[in-house]
């Protein structure tokens, strides 16, 4: 029997909604409709009661619904102890990070790291937020970077800290002749370029909550793939951008950074597999714990109490 399409069932039967559970899956509606209809088909039997709203599962739904359970349970065992035999072969740590925390003090990070120990590889592979979830829970990444709540019960999530966003505008803006803060309401009167355009939720989904938050609506002139893009069309001029702190070490010379007026923040957030204690994660949260003294910022209690 198809994996796929009992992961599917799963989710149908536990939403109660096909668009719902086509949310939660991350796919259309419509595919989803017909992979269940295949599932039936391959059964020969109705698994879903459709005349009534919400549906509910025949008999045989609720059979199957018991044992798919079981079964991708003992599916997800399989490739835990598969993936924790091939790793003992190899000694690698693989982090995704998204493009912004490049300057909130991740090359640090990753220097400190490769100095305690050097024998590790370490792969750096770039991925936003949303696809570093599917990528922890598929194996292909062991660690986390991002900066958007995405609650998954297969990942562990701890806000590191949290900073400051800054506006980003071109050197020559009418809005960098004076001194001081910037108000949101101010800013929402100018073309704003947001990052990353996809996939959503993302962080430009935190910035247009932000204006609104506090009653603004801003006129969105572009949304483009990356940060770098979006830092260059400000630099052409092209309009503003909404940026953590950390960014304005970015092309300097051609752009200005100024502080808000209404207190904003994006977090950074480590990800990594819940049943994960592996060393390399470990010392990578001890790297983070013993940076964060030295600059100066609070430790994350959970990070301390994980490991």
């Amino acid at each position: 029997m198809d994996l796929r399409l009992l992961r599917y069932f799963v989710a149908v039967a536990e939403e109660g909604n096909f668009n719902r559970a086509a949310e939660r899956l991350h796919i259309a509606q419509p595919p989803l409709s017909r992979a269940m209809q295949q599932l039936e088909a391959h059964l020969g039997a109705e698994l879903i009661d459709r005349s009534e709203r919400p549906f509910r599962l025949t008999s045989v739904g609720r059979l199957l619904h018991g044992q798919a359970l079981q079964m991708l349970a003992r599916m997800e065992d399989v490739e835990a102890m598969v993936r924790a035999t091939a790793s003992m072969g190899r000694r690698r740590l693989v982090i995704g990070f998204v493009a912004s925390t490049i300057y909130a003090r991740l090359p640090e990070l990753i220097r400190a790291y490769r100095k305690l120990d050097e024998s590790l590889e370490l792969v750096l592979v770039e991925s936003s937020t949303l696809d570093q979830i599917s990528a922890l829970k598929e194996g292909r990444i062991d660690i986390g970077f991002g900066r958007i709540r995405f609650e998954d019960p297969a990942v562990r999530r701890i806000i590191l800290r949290r900073e400051k966003m800054m506006v980003a505008l071109p050197a020559a803006h009418v809005l960098t002749q004076r001194v001081g803060p910037i108000s949101l309401n101010e800013l929402a009167e100018y073309p704003l370029i947001l990052y990353p355009s996809s996939p959503r939720p993302s962080y430009a989904d935190q910035v247009l909550a932000v204006f609104r938050d506090h009653g603004s609506e801003p006129k969105v002139a572009h949304e483009v793939r990356e940060l770098q893009i979006a830092i260059g069309l400000v630099a052409a001029e092209e309009g503003i951008s909404i940026v953590p702190e950390s960014v304005q070490r970015a092309r300097s010379h051609d752009i200005v950074y100024r502080d808000l007026v209404e207190p904003a923040s994006t977090p950074i957030i480590m990800s990594y597999r819940v049943s994960d204690r592996s060393p390399g994660v470990a010392l990578m949260a001890h790297v983070i714990a013993s940076k964060y003294k030295d600059w100066g910022y609070d430790v994350p209690a959970a990070l301390l109490q994980e490991f």
